[in-house]
């Protein structure tokens, strides 16, 4: 799968033309896949690469700052489930005030048609686009017959009764219901990173930890999980994690420690994929080192009895 940061890139894009589809993509969820499974048969039927465009930083958090949703996977997370999904080349453009201001009808005739040479275009429904969010489903369709390219329409997908989306498997996360987050992503909910160096601590009590940095402003979980680790052996480990500031060690920034049970090796640089398969409990600050010793050791049986080890 090729990468194109930018728009000052896309002269590299060639004029063969391609199947397109737009969005955030956070968590590449169901609803996503299906709007991507659609673009990738397009794709394949015209003989052009399917094709991905994306924003970075999503466009509520230009808008928004601090107070934009969490974010459920990082740029590389998104990237490589999307290569899984079958696409040929993502296009991942910068958005700022330059493209904020973009009229919807520019970003027709200049990006998509002159740039992009789009021949087959699937987009949701509800799909809002342009300077103020001035383009919807309507003028695509306008556009598709003056333009020459084929529109496709990917309605919402339902999980229980409930539309998929990125924002109810935010609040999923957040209420502890990974079984329904689960079922919207089409699996567990992962996040993965490279181990980089920590305090140390956990070791000097028996519990050695991998550290991860979450690197995303606002992390859409916390708390201790019981979890399953890939990237350690050829086989799935086992483990407990805490997500979240550490507060009674003064911890600042958000990081994922992962406890692995019965793994003694060196694990830095290593990247890992780690799922979340049970909350255990929320993060809380402990008056003593020794209180927090003694609550990791219970977090530890509770997460070894859930996978009967």
């Amino acid at each position: 799968m090729q990468l194109y940061r930018g728009l000052h890139n896309l002269g590299s894009f060639g004029t063969g033309g391609s199947a397109l589809t737009i969005g955030n993509f956070d968590g590449v969820h169901r609803g996503h896949q299906a709007l991507l499974e659609r673009t990738v048969a397009a794709a394949r039927a015209l003989g052009v690469p399917a094709t991905v465009m994306l924003f970075e930083p999503h466009p509520q958090e230009y808008f928004a700052g601090a107070k934009a949703p969490a974010r459920l996977q990082t740029l590389v997370e998104k990237l490589s489930k999307l290569e899984r999904q079958g696409v040929d080349r993502v296009l991942c453009l910068h958005f700022g005030a330059e493209l904020a201001a973009m009229s919807a009808q520019a970003f027709i005739d200049e990006l998509l048609v002159e740039r992009l040479a789009v021949r087959h275009l699937v987009v949701g429904d509800d799909f809002r686009f342009g300077h103020k969010r001035g383009g919807d489903f309507a003028l695509l369709e306008q556009a598709s017959r003056r333009r020459g390219f084929v529109l496709e329409a990917a309605h919402s997908l339902c999980v229980a009764e409930q539309r998929v989306s990125s924002t109810r498997i935010r609040e999923a996360l957040a209420c502890g219901d990974l079984g329904l987050a689960e079922a919207m992503l089409g699996e567990p909910y992962v996040i993965a990173g490279r181990v980089a160096h920590g305090d140390k601590r956990g070791r000097g009590i028996g519990f050695p930890t991998a550290n991860i940095a979450l690197k995303r402003g606002v992390c859409p979980v916390s708390g201790v999980y019981a979890v399953e680790v890939e990237g350690v052996e050829p086989e799935l480990c086992y483990g407990v994690a805490n997500i979240g500031h550490r507060p009674t060690v003064g911890g600042i920034k958000p990081r994922l420690e992962v406890h692995l049970f019965d793994f003694d090796g060196d694990l830095y640089g290593r990247r890992l994929r780690v799922r979340l398969k049970v909350p255990i409990r929320a993060e809380r600050r402990f008056e003593s080192f020794e209180a927090l010793k003694a609550q990791i050791a219970s977090d530890a049986a509770q997460a070894r009895q859930i996978f009967n080890l």
